[in-house]
């Protein structure tokens, strides 16, 4: 699945990238989409990253799947029925196109509020991102040529995170900003 594993440094132009397609989105989605956001490594300024934009839209509710699918085919994104999570449906880029993830999530469900969690606590905190890109860069170097591996490595560190994370949201009343797009 995929080729390497490949953990670059921050590209000053992954938000560009992001901003024209979250325009790109909300045109077409209108507002079934509640919320479309920049998540993962590409939305943390400064954090080393595998070169993918991640993009998050929320939905009131994942049914009628036809509600956001159409919509984001027209505008060139392929839905992959096959994708093990069921509290998200995904869609990537067509071929010959620039990586992309998309992430679509039910409102205020936890998978839903966790990558804005994530993303807004390393924006903070910017030792814990370069210690994330770090740990990265470390299992991307002994998992080059095993993608499953290299997520199940990093996984240990994504939740020592999460945990610094909720306790930060908890002192501090986190709650998420305004939508990216």
């Amino acid at each position: 699945m995929g080729g390497p594993v490949e953990i670059v440094d921050y590209d000053p132009g992954w938000p560009a990238g992001f901003a024209a397609l979250g325009r790109t989105m909300r045109a077409a989605l209108g507002s079934v989409a509640v919320r479309i956001d920049h998540i993962g490594s590409t939305s943390v300024p400064g954090l080393a990253a595998k070169p993918v934009i991640d993009v998050q839209i929320a939905v009131r509710s994942l049914e009628p799947l036809e509600a956001f699918k159409r919509p984001l085919e027209l505008i060139g994104l392929v839905h992959r029925a096959d994708n093990p999570e069921l509290t998200k449906r995904y869609f990537r880029e067509a071929p010959g196109r620039r990586r992309t993830h998309v992430h679509v999530r039910e409102l205020g469900s936890f998978s839903q509020q966790l990558p804005l969690l994530f993303r807004d606590y390393l924006r903070a905190h910017p030792a814990a991102a370069s210690e994330f890109a770090e740990a990265k860069r470390r299992c991307a170097d002994r998992f080059r040529d095993a993608r499953q591996e290299y997520v199940t490595a990093k996984e240990p560190y994504v939740w020592d995170i999460v945990r610094r994370a909720d306790a930060w949201a908890q002192r501090t009343g986190w709650r998420p900003g305004a939508s990216d797009a």
